[in-house]
């Protein structure tokens, strides 16, 4: 359960089947890609959807209004994982106000000129606000990991070493996600595991419906020969990131419908934990308000 408790600087994280313990003993190849035996079909996942983001949409209304804690949700996965539909799909029924998203590609010339913090720092969510980063500075130990000669175009101060700084980059974000922890912003972290089999008949959907061409690029083939190196990189950054201020969830992404429900359901009942509530008015401004009513009712 999420909450607060003396001498505890941050919040505890929900608890989930999928939540990748802290102890560094996370493997990919015994996480799961696919929904449990018992878990519901396809039909009664989207309607449980549909309640769950009615409720998240209250949580977010009390959220925006306290205005004490943020929220930063960071989806991270292979290609074809649905990210973005699960994105859309959390967030269909929130307030556009009181959420963000965005989105990190390939740094700009800007961006390489600062640490690699940066790009996303500037993005954080507000208090009283729902964060989302689709991709994110995990990019730095996953991405840049599988091909280090993007390193090159960093203008390190030092000569790469490859055996550190993937160690010294996790330590920075270890520290980072702390911070932020402290001073409010409760971080929830998705990686979407899909199988390599799945990702290849949706790369093959793609393919096949014109509408979706636009989604493919050749290159995502050639990023498929990685195949081991990448998940060898998301298990190395899970187990070295997976804190009780900043928790990862390995969510099965083979079947999108229980994915996107297993997420809202994450994300709401860390909202539920938190005890938000509106905020309440002292005397003084309960008599101001008062005031105002009488002046406007004399109106009439």
């Amino acid at each position: 359960m999420t909450k607060s408790r003396p001498g505890i600087e941050f919040l505890e994280p929900s608890e989930s089947h999928f939540r990748v313990p802290f102890d560094g003993t996370f493997r990919v190849k015994k996480a799961p890609t696919r929904p449990p035996r018992k878990a519901d079909d396809n039909g009664e996942c989207k309607k449980q959807l549909k309640r769950v983001i009615d409720r998240l949409d209250e949580h977010q209304r009390v959220l925006y209004a306290q205005d004490h804690h943020a929220i930063l949700c960071i989806f991270q996965a292979i290609d074809a994982a649905g990210k973005d539909s699960t994105i859309r799909a959390v967030t269909s029924g929130l307030n556009p106000a009181g959420f963000q998203v965005f989105s990190f590609k390939a740094p700009s010339a800007e961006e390489l000129d600062h640490d690699f913090l940066w790009r996303t720092t500037r993005r954080l969510p507000e208090r009283g606000r729902i964060g989302i980063f689709n991709r994110s500075y995990y990019e730095e130990v996953l991405v840049v990991r599988v091909h280090p000669q993007f390193l090159d175009g960093q203008r390190l101060p030092q000569p790469h070493d490859h055996k550190n700084i993937w160690k010294h980059r996790f330590e920075s974000i270890r520290e980072h996600e702390r911070h932020l922890a402290r001073n409010g912003t409760v971080i929830l972290k998705f990686w979407l595991n899909v199988s390599k089999d799945e990702q290849r008949r949706r790369f093959i959907d793609r393919i096949h419906k014109q509408k979706k061409n636009w989604k493919f690029s050749e290159s995502d083939v050639d990023e498929r020969q990685h195949w081991d190196a990448y998940m060898q990189a998301f298990e190395e950054c899970l187990n070295a990131t997976s804190t009780s201020w900043a928790p990862w969830y390995a969510i099965p992404a083979d079947s999108k419908p229980f994915m996107r429900l297993t997420v809202a359901q994450i994300l709401e009942r860390t909202l539920t934990s938190m005890g938000l509530k509106y905020p309440t008015l002292n005397a003084e401004q309960r008599e101001a308000l008062q005031n105002a009513r009488q002046r406007l009712e004399r109106e009439t």
